[in-house]
């Protein structure tokens, strides 16, 4: 039953991230609104469509998408890096969307386990 758990724990937890993340965005340079900001926000709604549709599929596809997802995480991770390096946002900002990010991450972890599958096979 963890997975139907986790599968309803992450939705929210990805809302807010994203919510969040388009506060962030909009205030972003214009020049880089159109490109990192365009290319953040189409992958966070990626990895939210792969979770939601991970859970109308086998296990085996299952493991692939959340895959899918983990790397989608990792690739968001490395935008706000760049936004941050690049001093588009702010220290405080860039640590709560990591922290928002690792949350997402370790709820990932949890239903990536509970399939009883290595994650690196």
């Amino acid at each position: 039953m963890e997975r139907k758990n986790n599968e309803l724990i992450i939705i929210p937890k990805m809302e807010k991230y994203i919510e969040y993340m388009l506060t962030i965005l909009i205030k972003l340079p214009r020049t880089e609104k159109f490109s990192i900001g365009t290319e953040l926000k189409t992958s966070m709604y990626e990895m939210l469509k792969y979770v939601l549709f991970s859970s109308k599929v086998e296990k085996r596809r299952r493991l692939e998408l959340y895959n899918i997802v983990d790397s989608q995480i990792y690739y968001q991770r490395i935008c706000i890096r760049i936004m941050y390096n690049n001093k588009w946002i702010d220290i405080k900002k860039y640590k709560y969307s990591n922290e928002l990010l690792a949350e997402i991450g370790k709820i990932l972890g949890g239903l990536i386990k509970s399939l009883g599958v290595d994650r690196n096979a």
